[in-house]
């Protein structure tokens, strides 16, 4: 089965893609370092760095399936407050139409974060799709399900060039704890109790430690696990584009590492990231989770 990748970002998507043996034989993205970053770690693929509604899709090879996660920040209900740019985000699905159209590859899979079937034009989407010869099966899946050990809902769009939508038959795999990948060795740690500690800190910690003990992560900022974190022993809440979770050892605490994060998303420790660790969080943040994509590949071989 051959692949191509649209919006690969750091892939994700491919790396699924190679865990079950799918060659993927184009990647794209617009970011220069999202390319990069993708070319180290698939060098066997094809790249090309653009405007994926600028393509011209004559020049992309021939293949069986579309990879594809057109940006969520327009659907996400972590966007905040709606802004002029969201609808520029939003209209990148419309490239993998655009595709579909010249290609009419059998089977295309669409990511996205499950408020994209709430947005204003996803009827107009569907229909195009639909014109196109396209079954559309929504499926909204939990990474922990695949074996992540993090809990991380996403919509995934299975369009096929059937009479009817492609339910897949997905194993529900037993829940990993985050406790598993935290490296409780590391020198990152810093006291809990030091100035300039908000209060809203403060209160999170003490209100996790009474509910789980000293061992426990929480999230930094935003309402996420509520005001006590979660238990070590189960998978930790969402990984977001910016430092979200803290981890907390007694007396001590800091926030979640890179290599830490990588592993909670489903990816190999050996697996190349920006140098940066903003760089490196933002594109965990926006990836898809391989064991997930992996699962999905090898179920909808089976279907086909």
């Amino acid at each position: 089965m051959i692949a191509i990748d649209l919006f690969a970002g750091a892939g994700g998507f491919s790396e699924g893609a190679r865990q079950a043996n799918v060659t993927v034989k184009w990647a794209a993205n617009h970011w220069r370092q999202a390319v990069d970053i993708h070319s180290e770690n698939h060098p066997e693929t094809e790249h090309a760095c653009q405007d994926l509604q600028q393509a011209d899709w004559r020049l992309v090879p021939k293949h069986d399936v579309i990879l594809a996660s057109p940006a969520c920040q327009g659907h996400s209900p972590a966007r905040g407050k709606e802004r002029p740019h969201h609808d520029a985000l939003r209209s990148t699905a419309w490239a993998v139409v655009s595709c579909a159209e010249y290609h009419r590859t059998p089977a295309i899979v669409v990511e996205n974060v499950p408020q994209f079937t709430e947005w204003q034009l996803y009827p107009a989407w569907l229909h195009a799709m639909h014109s196109l010869g396209y079954a559309v099966a929504p499926h909204i899946l939990d990474s922990a399900d695949h074996g992540v050990p993090q809990h991380r809902e996403r919509l995934f769009l299975i369009c096929t060039q059937s009479k009817h939508p492609l339910e897949l038959n997905l194993e529900r795999r037993e829940h990993r704890p985050i406790g598993e990948v935290i490296q409780w060795d590391s020198e990152k740690w810093k006291p809990i109790e030091k100035p300039g500690r908000s209060k809203n800190t403060l209160s999170r910690i003490a209100a996790g430690r009474a509910k789980f003990g000293d061992r426990f992560v929480a999230p930094y900022y935003s309402k996420g696990s509520g005001l006590t974190g979660r238990s070590i022993h189960r998978p930790i809440g969402t990984i977001t584009t910016r430092d979200r979770w803290a981890v907390v050892d007694g007396d001590r605490m800091r926030m979640l590492q890179i290599p830490e994060a990588k592993l909670a998303m489903g990816f190999s420790p050996e697996y190349k990231l920006p140098r940066t660790h903003k760089d490196a969080m933002f594109m965990l943040g926006n990836a898809v989770c391989p064991p997930q994509a992996r699962d999905i590949l090898v179920a909808l071989r089976a279907a086909a």
